[in-house]
């Protein structure tokens, strides 16, 4: 099999930070603080995220690249850093007005969000870490 040919995946790295709170409005707050616990607290909360962007393809042949990892770095810094970080999910993004920001659906939001920017011959994975023992990935349905 000729290298060129060979499925290789690659990574990049980022983190961002990002204020969250976990409830259900259309729960009380009691029903809310057994779910959810201190991540209900209606002052917010936040976590140091980090992400890993994995992206899967064939080598291309001219360059050796499965994908020039600059351009992958500027999507994830255009897509997901400059829309999250610094950010309280909730209140400042389209993305968590409606969708309660729990680490799956922040994972799942990114992905789409990549995911609609790279090229379909790609496979894509997104690692997300909330905190050192919290961590999801997703790769699509």
């Amino acid at each position: 099999m000729k290298i060129e040919e060979m499925k290789v995946s690659v990574c990049r790295k980022a983190h961002f930070n990002a204020a969250h709170r976990l409830y259900n409005k259309d729960w009380d707050m009691a029903k809310n603080e057994e779910v959810f616990g201190l991540c209900n607290n209606p002052n917010f909360h936040g976590h140091n995220y980090k992400l890993e962007v994995w992206v899967s393809g064939e080598i291309d042949p001219e360059t050796g690249y499965v994908i020039d990892l600059k351009i992958l770095k500027n999507l994830i810094k255009e897509e997901i850093e400059d829309r999250f970080d610094h950010k309280n999910l909730n209140l400042d993004t389209e993305e968590f007005r409606e969708l309660n920001p729990t680490a799956e659906n922040i994972c799942v939001t990114i992905w789409n969000l990549l995911r609609s920017k790279l090229d379909a011959k790609y496979d894509l994975r997104v690692r997300l870490e909330e905190t050192e023992r919290n961590v999801v990935e997703y790769s699509g349905s």
